[in-house]
């Protein structure tokens, strides 16, 4: 084998050794300090979370675990709390939080969360986040940072409720923001309102559609269950100094510095 394939096998096998072991051998060298990352990134509907926790999952090396998602693989994968998951569903309830924190806690025992992770739509609640501290008690962690996205009301209506989409292809458009407005839009005059007669998609000229939860209404619905549900969470947290509140309106540039300058160290 050459030089060269050698140097790239020993490379290659470094870095799983680090994955795989980050964590483990942190119990060693590091006894008196946290050795992963648990970054809760929080924020109402429409504030650009979407937007800006790709870019903390590359800046910190871990992966972005998002609820549904680990649930939907749980149930998939057949596994002990998927199959409480599957049962709870199945009997038309709503998945309880101990199998929420169940599917989290065999999640994180995965390799590529040796050096932590990005929690993104858990807790929801001041007792999903008391059930989350006790499984990170069991192994001396806790939540090194939460960052909250604070964004206006006002503005996350013109955000979220802009939204519209063809069907047909996936083409997306926003009636509040000029550069991604329809033709059908842009050619009435300035500030006319966008509606189903006047939403077409530019290529087929066919309608454009709102999802259910984009429209004024369920908004309102979404805000205040944050308001009154999820943001106490940061009251929560507060006592530990570990929130962050981030400017969300903003250019998304200027959002990811302030975010980037609020974050924890890497821990590769």
């Amino acid at each position: 084998m050459s030089g060269a394939s050698n140097t790239a096998l020993a490379t290659a096998g470094g870095l799983l050794l680090g994955l795989a072991s980050g964590y483990g051998a942190s119990k060693i060298f590091c006894k008196d300090e946290q050795w992963r990352n648990v970054v809760i990134i929080a924020g109402p509907p429409g504030a650009g979370k979407g937007s800006q926790a790709p870019k903390v999952v590359d800046k910190l090396n871990i992966p972005q675990l998002s609820t549904g998602d680990m649930l939907r693989s749980a149930v998939r994968n057949q596994t002990e709390v998927g199959l409480k998951a599957k049962a709870q569903m199945d009997a038309g309830a709503l998945v309880s939080d101990d199998v929420v924190v169940g599917i989290i806690k065999d999640r994180v025992r995965e390799m590529d969360c040796g050096w932590g992770y990005l929690l993104d739509g858990f807790p929801r609640t001041i007792p999903q986040a008391e059930a989350l501290d006790e499984m990170l008690g069991e192994s001396n962690e806790a939540v090194t940072r939460v960052v909250a996205l604070s964004v206006p009301d006002e503005k996350l209506e013109d955000r979220v409720c802009g939204r519209w989409s063809h069907k047909a292809s996936g083409r997306t458009y926003h009636a509040s923001f000029e550069k991604l407005q329809p033709v059908s839009l842009k050619s009435l005059p300035k500030g006319t309102k966008a509606n189903e007669s006047n939403m077409k998609d530019d290529i087929t000229g066919e309608g454009l559609i709102q999802r259910s939860d984009d429209k004024p209404e369920a908004l309102h619905k979404r805000l205040q269950a944050y308001h009154a549900q999820t943001q106490p969470i940061l009251d929560y947290y507060e006592p530990q100094g570990v929130v962050r509140l981030i400017n969300g309106d903003q250019m998304p540039g200027a959002v990811w510095e302030e975010l980037e300058k609020n974050l924890p160290a890497p821990r590769i």
